[in-house]
């Protein structure tokens, strides 16, 4: 049975062969083109751009099949083997062009994605109607973990081919209209990934001792005699695996004058107004506290971690976990490309959940106790292990930094202790070496609780914990020593429906943005 979408939906891809057919009820000359690209949003190179005089990619996983004419339209299709596609690209982009026309003379556009296989069409995307585009990006095949999805985009550029161009990072011809000037030539992305880790671990004997720690390091990594002190400064990026940093540019603008990353979150501010003008609430308190740390425009992945253990039950049977998981995904929504938040859940047992977006926020915790149950114990390292596997493809111990172009946040929710404070311990150590950071939230009385302001609140002896308590080991790992990098932040409360929003996203603010600079120093992610 054929799904439908509207713009900003998406649905699961079943197939592994698929056909991507972009038609339109005229003799109009468009012409289809399919762009490869990797977690930082660019391709490898300009042979990632499948088009008619490049009919397919390097590995042959991405082909342009051509054109067919009926008495109904006009039809330019695309195959996309998913199987084929090498592990480092994580989107395959649906756009098309026009040459001496705009979109807004092209009638009846759509996109149908189609089974290789049985021919039993999957997805239809009725484009809206178009205007002054000259170039569009009609949908994408994106990475949703082991499986892959279709989102229909509908993203149009006035500015043609070169617009959608120096988005992607391709360089190709496009002739501006008569009396126009040439767009200008595409930036070169700055920083791919660093091919090899970004700081072997040198033997100790490396450094001699400094005077006294230089200042702004964190605790040295294992191995590390104390009294030898810290290493120098780090080296320029170039010495990281990264090449000599170009000339950086502007970031490149969509239709409209306005960056890529800006476009679409005027596109999913648009979509949220339509259909849950209460998120949209969210999401607009959640862009006031970023703004002001300089993340207005921030790329990150977002994923949430739910404890699932019996003294939840109160709690997640009150709303007020279904309500904290929309505020997340309104963090998610500005953070997040995709638009969605990937959810794990820990109590015996670990569980990857499906994502929350924008389409199942309304049922989304209620609706996951239709596949899973509250268990009797808490072991965090259950989730923690589900994390690093799914973003970083290891769970095991790590004592060398690991580079990635888009960093990870995860929320992690809790309202208990943990029965595996080792293995919680190993992984928040070896997360250390790779760009994710944990943001903790208790729910509870502890030393560090905070009151219906976000403030911190001091123990009476009418109430509250004085020496620790039940959230003294997350407190611990706030302050965990042997970390390449700082990567954790804890604050608890006793009731996170009373915490205003405003509140909660300056809580979750607190320590991300200098962690961030961190990371960028010290080879975690690209400089910019």
């Amino acid at each position: 049975m054929t799904t439908t979408l509207t713009k900003g939906a998406n649905a699961p891809v079943a197939a592994t062969q698929v056909r991507a057919v972009l038609g339109w009820a005229s003799a109009a000359d468009a012409d289809a083109s399919a762009l490869l690209l990797t977690s930082a949003g660019k391709v490898r190179s300009d042979a990632d751009y499948v088009f008619y005089n490049q009919p397919s990619d390097p590995g042959g996983a991405v082909r342009h099949l051509g054109k067919t004419t009926a008495a109904t339209g006009t039809t330019d299709s695309l195959s996309v083997d998913l199987a084929r596609l090498p592990a480092e690209i994580d989107r395959v982009v649906l756009a098309a062009s026009v040459d001496g026309v705009t979109f807004g003379q092209v009638p009846g556009l759509n996109l149908v994605l189609i089974d290789a296989a049985s021919g039993a069409e999957l997805v239809r995307f009725d484009i809206p109607a178009a205007t002054t585009e000259r170039a569009f990006v009609f949908g994408e095949l994106y990475r949703r973990g082991a499986e892959w999805k279709f989102r229909a985009v509908g993203q149009g550029y006035d500015s043609g081919l070169g617009g959608l161009a120096s988005d992607f990072g391709i360089s190709v011809d496009d002739p501006a209209p008569t009396g126009t000037p040439a767009p200008p030539p595409p930036p070169v992305a700055a920083y791919p990934p660093p091919p090899v880790a970004a700081y072997p671990p040198p033997a100790a004997a490396a450094y001699p001792p400094p005077p006294q720690a230089a200042p702004g390091y964190p605790p040295p990594p294992p191995g590390y005699p104390q009294q030898q002190g810290y290493p120098p400064p780090p080296p320029q990026p170039a010495a990281l695996g990264y090449p000599p940093p170009v000339q950086q540019q502007a970031q490149p603008a969509a239709a409209g004058g306005v960056s890529l990353k800006k476009q679409k979150l005027v596109d999913m501010e648009k979509r949220v107004a339509q259909r849950d003008p209460q998120l949209l609430s969210l999401t607009k308190q959640a862009a006031v506290s970023l703004e002001k740390r300089g993340l207005g425009e921030h790329t990150a992945k977002v994923a949430l971690c739910l404890d699932i253990s019996g003294s939840m039950g109160k709690l997640y049977r009150s709303g007020k976990i279904a309500e904290l998981a929309r505020r997340i995904l309104a963090l998610g929504l500005r953070f997040d490309d995709d638009g969605a938040v990937d959810v794990f859940l820990f109590g015996a047992n670990g569980y990857q959940a499906d994502s929350l977006d924008l389409d199942n926020s309304a049922n989304f915790v209620p609706n996951l106790f239709n596949t899973y149950s509250l268990e009797p114990s808490t072991y965090y390292g259950k989730a923690m292990s589900l994390v690093r596997q799914f973003y970083f493809g290891s769970s095991g111990p790590r004592n060398a930094p690991i580079g990635n172009p888009v960093p990870v946040y995860v929320m992690f929710v809790t309202d208990g202790q943990t029965f595996d404070t080792d293995e919680t311990r190993q992984h928040i150590i070896s997360s250390s070496y790779e760009p994710l950071f944990w943001q903790f939230m208790a729910i509870g009385k502890s030393d560090t609780k905070l009151d219906s302001f976000g403030r911190v609140q001091k123990p009476s002896r009418f109430g509250g914990r004085r020496g620790g308590g039940e959230f003294a080991f997350l407190e611990e790992l706030d302050n965990l020593q042997g970390r390449y990098l700082d990567n954790a932040n804890f604050f608890a409360v006793e009731d996170p429906s009373v915490i205003p929003d405003e509140a909660l996203f300056e809580l979750l603010m607190g320590e991300y943005p200098t962690w961030l600079g961190l990371a960028r120093q010290r080879g975690l992610l690209p400089p910019v």
